[in-house]
């Protein structure tokens, strides 16, 4: 279900985008990194949290990690990630698969600032098998998301 509300999503508000699919496992970091053909840091995951009462989507880089107390003073509250049940009951994608288009039901969608490094990302698009090429900002525009800045600075390797 979850491939195709994404398709949906697209088909409706931004057609010139495609969903690509890879023959491999795309679910996490290193694997969508491989089968994609970018480096790591192009990935934008989506990390599905609880802060208090509300649950948000934060979209970040794949190379970034998530600074607790910068959540924690951008959102008022603790984050908790959510747990594998409540990922898909929520947002109706699977682990893996979790991104911020065609979602179940409505979420607050972030973007953190460590995307803006790149022209173009490639966030999951519903499965474990399926992503999107897509600009940042675009990203941000599709899903009504807010900048962030809720990472920690990057490493460089």
């Amino acid at each position: 279900m979850s491939i195709e509300s994404v398709r949906a999503f697209f088909a409706e508000k931004a057609p010139e985008i495609t969903v690509i699919e890879s023959e491999t496992s795309s679910a996490t970091v290193p694997l969508a990194a491989e089968a994609y053909g970018v480096e790591p840091g192009r990935i934008a995951k989506t990390l599905s949290l609880r802060i208090g009462d509300r649950v948000v989507l934060i979209v970040a880089s794949g190379t970034a990690r998530m600074d607790n107390k910068k959540v924690k003073a951008a959102f008022g509250g603790k984050p908790k990630m959510l747990g594998l049940e409540e990922v898909a009951d929520i947002t109706g994608h699977e682990v893996g698969g979790v991104c911020p288009f065609g979602l179940k039901s409505p979420l607050p969608v972030y973007c953190d600032v460590s995307l803006k490094a790149f022209d173009v990302v490639v966030p999951a698009a519903g499965s474990t098998h399926s992503a999107v090429r897509i600009a940042p900002q675009r990203m941000a525009e599709l899903t009504s998301a807010e900048w962030v800045d809720v990472c920690q600075a990057p490493v460089t390797a």
